[in-house]
Parts: structure tokens; sequence; C-alpha cells
């Protein structure tokens, strides 16, 4: 099947799509907004732990923190939004076929450690694969696109 005619249900929308893959940069993009946003929830989360403990916050319990604020952070906006906040800024969103559910979203952010824990490989991955879909794309039968600026997302 060509490009052309291959098409995707939008999560929550349902609106048929055929835009190609975002492509590398803009995934960076997004990916560098939304680790200052997560920098900023793991260092006001932290504060606030330390300030009502009295004690440092560190070791197995602040890494376990920052796991499951980064998992729910990104499981919440894929899930309900379509796009994190980063990827709203790069105009960019999630498209899969029916609804993206919490199992998809689990195989994204596993996808995502996998590509960060490879260095970036299944970032790479993007170069390789015809249709511009990352590890995370892959596992998760999804795929971000680029919308232009007259499409609403809501």
């Amino acid at each position: 099947m060509r490009r052309e005619e291959r098409t995707l249900l939008e999560s929550g929308n349902q609106t048929l799509d055929t835009e190609p893959g975002a492509a590398f940069l803009y995934r960076l993009g997004a990916f560098i907004y939304d680790t200052i946003v997560l920098c900023g929830i793991w260092v006001f989360s932290i504060v606030i732990i330390v300030t009502v403990s009295g004690r440092e916050f560190t070791g197995a319990w602040s890494q376990t923190l920052c796991f499951l604020e980064a998992f729910t952070f990104f499981c919440f906006f894929w899930m309900y939004k379509g796009q994190t906040i980063g990827m709203l800024a790069w105009r960019l969103r999630l498209e899969t076929h029916g609804v993206f559910t919490l199992r998809k979203a689990l195989l994204r952010f596993c996808g995502e450690l996998l590509s960060i824990v490879t260095v970036g490989l299944g970032y790479f991955w993007i170069w390789v694969d015809r249709d511009r879909r990352s590890w995370s794309d892959l596992l998760s039968g999804s795929r971000v696109v680029r919308y232009s600026k007259s499409v609403s997302t809501n």
C-alpha cells in the first residue's frame, strides 16, 4: 500500500490523516521541551517532599518517583490529548488506529526508554523506516505526525 493510500485514525477525534511521519528534528525539539517540563515537575515534587520530611531525598525512592512521574506525564498526555506539551509546541500529534489505550501507552513508553538506553538508536530509526516511525511508534502501533497551523488539535 502506498503512503498516500494509508490512513490512520487519530486518537480522540477519530479523524483521517495521510500526512507523513514527523521529521527527527521536530521530535527532538518536542523531546527537549518535554524534558524541561518534566524537570520542573521533578524539582517541584522533590522540594515538597524535602520540605515536609526535613530529610534529603536520594536513592531508589527519588529515582522511582521520577520514573513514575515521567510515566504518568507521558501516558496522560498521549491518552487524553494525543500530544504532550512539547508536541503541542512543535505541532506534532500522536495517531493510532482506534483509541490510544493504557497498554499502547505503556508499550510506547517502553519504546522511548529503549530508544534512550541505546543512545538514541530508536529515534534514528526514523531515517531507516519509510514511514518515519521510531521504535516507540512501532511498538505501540502509532505514529507521530506534524500538522499545519490551520489544523485544530481538539
